[in-house]
């Protein structure tokens, strides 16, 4: 048994979730697609209205955020533009919204890329968690392999328990 199991929320979760890409639509955002599929087995709901895709721009990808913050979500997942060159501005667009960082969520990211997955390249990543008024966003690469990496080592098992903690 998960030691944090009894700690759950007694509905639906709600989550949006959000692709950064230039040149992805809805029909070949396979990331965004993943992250949604990955969450269905769980007690996670994703609207029609809670899934979008932005330009790698920070004030549309601030305002996309901003826009769901306002409204009835628990979290908030990215998928794109959490590398090194200069269109990727996830980062820069979420970070200063965050209330609170959660670290250990970058840290084990890396960590479980370099060990299982890409190596060295890992340390080209800089994808970030954090809470903002009671809510969880989770800024993720683009790349399918991330995705699956990131929502079932680290988010499904831990989901419940956040949303549990931001609520109580």
């Amino acid at each position: 048994m998960h030691q944090h199991e009894h700690l759950k929320v007694d509905r639906d979760i709600r989550c949006a979730v959000l692709t950064i890409s230039d040149t992805r639509d809805k029909e070949s955002d396979k990331g965004g697609q993943l992250v949604q599929s990955l969450l269905q087995d769980m007690n996670v709901k994703v609207d029609s209205e809670h899934y979008n895709i932005v330009k790698d721009d920070k004030e549309a990808i601030q305002s996309q955020i901003e826009s769901w913050l306002a409204s009835d979500i628990d979290v908030i997942i990215t998928t794109g533009g959490t590398g090194i060159s200069q269109r990727d501005v996830t980062i820069e667009a979420v970070s200063p919204l965050l209330d609170k960082e959660i670290e250990g969520f970058g840290e084990l990211f890396r960590y479980l890329s370099y060990t299982e997955d890409v190596g060295t390249k890992a340390l080209l990543s800089r994808a970030i968690a954090g809470t903002v008024m009671n809510k969880l966003i989770f800024t993720l690469p683009g790349s399918t392999g991330a995705v699956k990496l990131a929502v079932e080592k680290l988010i499904k098992p831990e989901l419940n328990h956040m949303v549990y903690e931001l609520n109580k």
